[in-house]
């Protein structure tokens, strides 16, 4: 039984994804000239250009007419409706996750953080302030409030090894989330963490959790707009 011939196209595809996936073709870098490629794979341009063709429409390539091709700067992405370990996320694309713990403390709720999380004013709350890091590049400003009845280790962790998501996952596993979602511009802190202009835009998350009818945590997650994306997908009952 004969083994199927793989279409030749697919050899420059799969030569394209390795030289990304090795960092031989770096983000934002040309890749080789079409007429370089036929002549290396000693195929036809129009072979060729199938090839870069399916992977600018997957957005892996940007192709500009005069110019040349090049690899897309891919932003990190998150599931928007589901709440899942951004460290596991980042290791998932094949990439190094790393935490700045910049606030790790016990404080008294003022009025907003009071209302978000449930509890009465000047209660006391835990407060972190963490930035996650996607290959040292800042994608994250984690600004979190944690209701210490349901989390009472949380102050006690290393969150530069684990992330607080793992630690609330594991304390009081997850049953109900709210998320809202905006556009704004940085404030001087998060420029400072997030290494940002004052006019870059961030995406702002800002999610609640419950864990069996009881709000455990509050947080507003603040993402550079030009590096990250949040993403939905619902099914539809037939």
């Amino acid at each position: 039984m004969s083994v199927p011939t793989q279409p030749r196209y697919q050899r420059i595809k799969d030569y394209i994804l390795s030289g990304i996936r090795d960092r031989q073709f770096l983000p934002g870098s040309k890749i080789p000239p079409e007429l370089e490629l036929a002549r290396q794979f000693g195929v036809s341009r129009m072979t060729v250009n199938k090839a870069v063709r399916d992977l600018a429409e997957a957005g892996i390539l940007l192709r500009f007419a005069g110019d040349g091709t090049y690899v897309a700067e891919r932003k990190a992405e998150s599931p928007l409706l589901d709440i899942n370990n951004i460290a596991a996320e980042i290791e998932a694309r094949g990439h190094s996750h790393s935490a700045e713990v910049h606030v790790l403390e016990a404080m008294p709720a003022n009025e907003e953080v009071a209302l978000r999380l449930g509890v009465k004013v000047d209660s006391m709350v835990y407060h972190s302030l963490i930035v996650h890091f996607e290959d040292e590049v800042a994608i994250q400003l984690e600004d979190r409030y944690v209701n210490p009845a349901f989390a009472p280790e949380y102050l006690l962790q290393d969150y530069t090894r684990r992330t607080p998501n793992d630690y609330l996952m594991h304390s009081s596993p997850l049953t109900d989330i709210e998320h809202s979602v905006e556009a704004i511009l940085p404030s001087a802190l998060e420029q400072r963490l997030l290494q940002l202009s004052a006019s870059e835009p961030c995406l702002l998350v800002l999610r609640r959790t419950w864990s069996h009818k009881k709000l455990v945590s509050f947080a507003r997650l603040t993402h550079p707009g030009l590096r990250y994306k949040l993403r939905s997908q619902t099914r539809v009952k037939k």
